[in-house]
């Protein structure tokens, strides 16, 4: 019982230690060094306790010495000083429940008042009170940094739910928006220290965020989905096409076609990549089947107008040295050569202009000569030139017949007609000889 004692404390009680207490702290003195300092013992066991206020019993001794009854409740107050200075430790170090720690220094505080115990109870109240005081800062603090914490948090997972709403609303690139609201998600579960109500109203926010951002994903893959069954369609219609041209010898239009099934396929967009890598490599086949072939027969029909633009080149070697001085017979080697340059064919692209240009200087040429002779024959011209000659012997038969009649006048006069016939008669004949 807390006032009697029935039977002695086992062996010698050494005097514990006591804490050292907090810095500015009032020190509080052990009692078991002097039990007689704080109480006494009458003869009867009955043990009184010294305070400020006077005395007051606390218990009875009737199991020895009446000594040893006040040494035992001098020991009662160093356990409890020992349990106070311990809490005073914990405090001042700052482990536990601050707010635990003022309950237990309240509760040991409004103890005292019935403490059995013999030591300084006042002192030790003191002690309490700096205790309560130290603990109620200390709760003060807590709940500060409690609410400072509160406050980080909220602000945290409000930053959160902010960036994941802007995420929903604008986010593109779907698999990094996608892997950032799993980081969000997990970050999210590691705050703590948010009040309930407002707690669930953020993860609202963020939760509608998330769904909002994935139904806007959804619709859109959705969207591609279809984009892409479409486009497979197209680029299926586009491949048949390409493969039924494989085998065409039409070779223009077939290369144009080709072009624009490769422009029309760029336009039709991308299927499921396994399907669309199958189309382009059944588009790829058919197109390079149809340019390896093409490339072939032109590759022959190369070689054939090589050999064609050699033969030509022969026969206008032949016909540079066609002799022009008999046009009749320049005229029918010319049509013989042409006849077998017709025959001959078409020659490279990059031969044709030299070729022709050089078949058409001999045609020139030939033709200039038979011109010449057709001037030279040319009867009206022959027609004049006798004319003229038969105009200047009968003037000058005139003027020799006025000479042998004495006529000078006449003889001049008819000269003079001679002469001017003999001029017009050079002329022509020089005409005529330069054709």
């Amino acid at each position: 019982p807390a006032g009697s004692a029935s039977r002695p404390a086992p062996g010698p009680a050494p005097a514990p230690a006591t804490a050292p207490p907090a810095a500015g702290a009032s020190p509080v003195a052990a009692a078991s060094a002097d039990p007689a300092r704080w109480g006494r013992v009458d003869a009867e066991g009955t043990i009184y306790l010294r305070t400020a206020d006077g005395e007051r019993v606390v218990g009875s001794w009737q199991a020895g010495a009446p000594e040893e009854g006040l040494a035992h409740f001098a020991r009662r107050f160093d356990d409890l000083l020992t349990e106070v200075e311990l809490l005073a430790a914990r405090l001042t170090a700052g482990g536990g429940d601050p707010k635990h720690a003022l309950t237990s220094a309240r509760t040991l505080r409004d103890g005292l008042a019935d403490a059995a115990v013999v030591g300084d109870v006042d002192g030790l109240r003191r002690r309490l009170d700096e205790l309560v005081a130290q603990a109620e800062v200390s709760v003060g603090a807590a709940r500060s940094a409690r609410d400072a914490q509160r406050a980080a948090a909220v602000a945290r997972k409000e930053a959160l739910a902010d960036e994941a709403e802007q995420l929903a609303a604008e986010a593109t690139q779907w698999k990094q928006a996608g892997d950032r609201f799993k980081a969000i998600l997990d970050e999210w579960r590691t705050i703590r220290g948010i009040d309930r109500k407002t707690d669930e109203a953020l993860w609202k926010r963020f939760s509608k965020a998330r769904e909002a951002f994935n139904r806007r994903r959804g619709s859109h893959f959705a969207d591609l989905d279809r984009q892409r069954a479409g486009a497979k369609a197209r680029k299926e219609e586009l491949v048949l096409e390409a493969e039924a041209l494989a085998d065409s010898t039409d070779w223009g239009p077939a290369a144009a076609r080709y072009r624009d099934l490769m422009a029309e396929w760029k336009a039709a967009g991308r299927a499921q990549k396994d399907a669309d890598d199958a189309l382009w490599q059944r588009f790829r086949t058919a197109q390079d089947a149809f340019f390896a072939r093409r490339a072939e027969t032109f590759a022959e029909r190369d070689a054939e107008f090589v050999a064609n633009a050699e033969a030509k080149k022969a026969l206008l070697n032949e016909a540079e040295k066609i002799d022009v001085a008999d046009p009749d017979a320049a005229r029918a080697a010319l049509r013989s050569i042409q006849e077998r340059w017709e025959e001959i064919g078409k020659v490279p692209r990059d031969d044709v202009r030299p070729l022709e240009a050089r078949l058409r200087a001999v045609e020139e040429k030939v033709r200039e000569a038979a011109d010449r002779q057709w001037r030279r024959t040319d009867p009206e011209a022959e027609a004049r030139v006798a004319q003229f000659r038969d105009r200047v012997a009968q003037f000058e038969a005139q003027a020799e017949k006025a000479r042998a009649a004495g006529d000078i006048r006449r003889a001049e006069q008819a000269q003079g007609q001679a002469d001017q016939w003999r001029e017009w008669l050079t002329t022509a004949e020089q005409a005529v000889q330069g054709r």
